[in-house]
């Protein structure tokens, strides 16, 4: 008997995860991002290009964004490489969230907001003696995705400055 509790047990829990979920409705304004995307910009790091990647995950319920950022070597400074990945999620209790990581090791934990269709705009929480960083992007009219990086000094949470600005366009042909 006991075993044929354990086997229906088991059976059941299979069964239930078999049924997908839906894709949380929070995301659903971040869906313009989804694609893959060529990227050219300048900012405080130099000149460079690279590819963001957002792509649906764990079965909707997230989205995944890989990026990459090439430099090239300009005026004695060696070419340089930047990559992060960043995973996109509604958070407990709702609103959506996103947690940010890259190859120099930092982490950035971010609100997530859609003030407009083709909106986004990823913000940090505000910590004593920490800068405070806000990530937007914007799909342009013409299909162009405008992108800005900006941080904010310890101290002065909301005086925000440009580090970074970039425009992408849907890449075509074969994935890299």
């Amino acid at each position: 008997m006991r075993t044929a509790i354990i086997v229906g047990f088991v059976a059941l829990s299979l069964a239930g995860s078999a049924v997908a979920a839906a894709e949380p409705a929070e995301l659903q304004p971040l869906a313009f991002l989804v694609g893959e995307w060529e990227a050219s910009g300048s900012g405080q790091p130099g000149v460079g290009a690279g590819t963001a990647v957002f792509s649906p995950g764990l079965q909707d319920r997230v989205i995944l964004r890989t990026s990459y950022a090439e430099y090239p070597a300009t005026g004695g400074k060696p070419g340089s490489r930047h990559d992060d990945l960043m995973i996109i999620y509604v958070g407990p209790g709702g609103g959506v969230r996103a947690d940010y990581y890259d190859n120099e090791g930092h982490v950035i934990r971010y609100t997530v907001h859609s003030p407009a269709a083709g909106h986004a705009v990823f913000l940090s929480e505000a910590a004593d003696g920490e800068p405070r960083f806000r990530l937007s992007y914007k799909l342009e009219p013409d299909s162009v995705l405008a992108g800005e990086f900006e941080i904010a000094p310890p101290g002065t949470p909301d005086a925000f400055k440009s580090y970074l600005t970039w425009q992408s366009r849907k890449a075509t042909g074969i994935a890299k």
